[in-house]
């Protein structure tokens, strides 16, 4: 079990119903065993966008780099490197990289979402 992870070390993957998208679980189960915590290294290209959609648990999201436009519920924000949002159990969120770069954000959710990876594997262009 790893208890360091780098984020080469680690599968790609697509999530459903985000485009431009490339996700890499660095805290989780599979990973290194973590049951109560998920992290995510989300990597969205220029004009990608994780079409507005709601989890069951709560996500949190924080920018490392690039720029955003999110919605959260009827509020709209652009974003950029230092700032968080919740988002909430069954809150409605949408997320839209800005360019000119990558938007690069740790993904946290609590409990773990567990999606599986294996069902879509990342497939570079």
């Amino acid at each position: 079990m790893k208890y360091i992870v780098r984020p080469e070390e680690v599968p790609a993957y697509a999530p459903p119903l985000h485009a431009g998208t490339v996700n890499r679980r660095l805290v989780g189960k599979d990973v290194n065993g973590s049951t109560r915590v998920e992290v995510v290294l989300g990597t969205v290209e220029p004009g990608g966008v994780a079409e507005r959609h709601t989890h069951e648990v709560e996500q949190a999201m924080y920018v490392v780099e690039g720029r955003a436009l999110v919605e959260v519920g009827d509020d709209k924000h652009e974003i950029g490197p230092g700032t968080a949002c919740l988002f909430p159990p069954g809150m409605p969120h949408r997320v839209e990289s800005l360019g000119p770069g990558p938007l690069k954000a740790l993904v946290i959710y609590a409990p773990p979402l567990e999606r599986s990876t294996a069902a879509q594997p990342f497939k570079p262009a």
